[in-house]
């Protein structure tokens, strides 16, 4: 834990508060917000409240949910500021290898936190799942992180984007996986699984496959990728004063052609969150372009820094509360707190006062300029 000024060092200009916005955004579902709106299903017909709880649930297999979009959107956050960081810290004068080893210092220590989210303190090794969401992020982070170390070229950004997702919708569709042959996309029968059988330490999710296995990381790293070409975009058009709707309009573009282009591949590589699908990477980043620009126009351009406020209290502190949650019951200590209302209460108002709760710490910890800092 650092206490920092409020502008982050890794930025050499003005912090995007849209980013900061959109992260906490993203998180707050996680931290309470599909909670709250499962109590209030439980307890209504009204067809808004059903539709919005139908899409806080993961697609089993192919297709997709909002839910589905947490985890790719946090990643292309994380890729949008790694430019910023990247090249403020070499306007700073460090190296390109000292550059390379922070990202892969940074990469290493989410893959320790995700173990440690997932039990690794229990010291209980044998039944340790190594893989993780935070796993991921890392390695999807350093991935894309090492290739913006050494290619300074957007283009060439472009094409290792081009180059990960063609090769590897030729590996699953093409490479035979013994006893289930090639291009088999089943659960537990693709390249993805078996690779992940034969070399993924530890626990799998599901026991014969892990939906944040190793092989399937390699197209996350387009995904970070994906977002650290719009982040050179809002870099490049911030540093020649063009904050303006313009480039609100040009992202929210690149999302809907990233929306089209993802669902035509859909139609011969599915959409699938737990392969990572090449389309999904599409689909995804585009979906996550959109939702940056309408962050961007609201709080960069309008100015709408107190509705922005409460979410970027979140965003902040995006991994302290996500590790937090394993540790502490917000919403039992909720319930302990208002026991007596047990049985009057709403059902909704312990999961909306736990995430009060969080956010309160959070809250706290803004105050006093302090943040978890990878």
């Amino acid at each position: 834990m650092n206490r920092m000024t409020t502008e982050t060092p890794t930025l050499a200009t003005p912090r995007l508060r849209s980013l900061d916005a959109l992260r906490g955004f993203d998180m707050l579902w996680i931290v309470g917000g599909g909670s709250v709106v499962a109590a209030l299903a439980a307890t209504t017909d009204n067809a808004l409240v059903q539709a919005i709880e139908a899409q806080t649930h993961h697609v089993p297999w192919n297709g997709f949910t909002l839910w589905d979009l947490i985890f790719p959107l946090f990643l292309f956050i994380a890729g949008v500021a790694t430019p910023y960081s990247i090249e403020a810290r070499r306007e700073a004068g460090a190296t390109t290898a000292e550059l390379a080893r922070r990202v892969v210092r940074r990469g290493a220590v989410l893959v320790l936190f995700g173990m440690i989210y997932n039990g690794l303190l229990a010291f209980e090794l044998d039944e340790l799942r190594c893989a993780s969401v935070l796993g991921r992020i890392g390695l999807g982070y350093a991935g894309a992180g090492l290739i913006v170390v050494f290619a300074r070229s957007v283009r060439t950004w472009a094409l290792w984007v081009l180059g990960i997702l063609v090769a590897y919708c030729l590996a699953m569709n093409v490479v035979p996986v013994p006893e289930y042959g090639a291009g088999n996309l089943t659960p537990g029968a693709t390249l993805a699984d078996f690779l992940d059988r034969k070399f993924l330490p530890g626990k799998l999710y599901h026991g014969d496959r892990d939906p944040e296995g190793l092989f399937s990381t390699i197209p996350a790293v387009a995904t970070a990728l994906l977002g650290a070409l719009a982040g050179a975009f809002l870099r490049a058009r911030g540093r020649a004063g063009r904050t303006d709707a313009s480039t609100a309009l040009v992202l929210f573009a690149a999302g809907l052609a990233g929306l089209a282009l993802g669902w035509v591949w859909s139609l011969w590589f599915p959409l699938n969150k737990n392969l990572w699908t090449s389309s999904f990477v599409l689909w995804t980043a585009g979906a996550s372009s959109v939702l940056l620009a309408l962050s961007y126009l609201a709080v960069d351009v309008w100015k709408w820094e107190r509705v922005a406020f409460f979410f970027v209290v979140i965003g902040r502190n995006a991994i302290t509360i996500y590790l937090l949650g394993s540790f502490v019951d917000f919403e039992g200590l909720a319930r302990l707190v208002f026991a007596r209302g047990e049985g009057r209460l709403h059902p909704a108002i312990y999961p909306a006062l736990g995430l009060a709760l969080r956010w309160l710490v959070l809250y706290a910890m803004y105050r006093r300029r302090i943040f978890l800092r990878v």
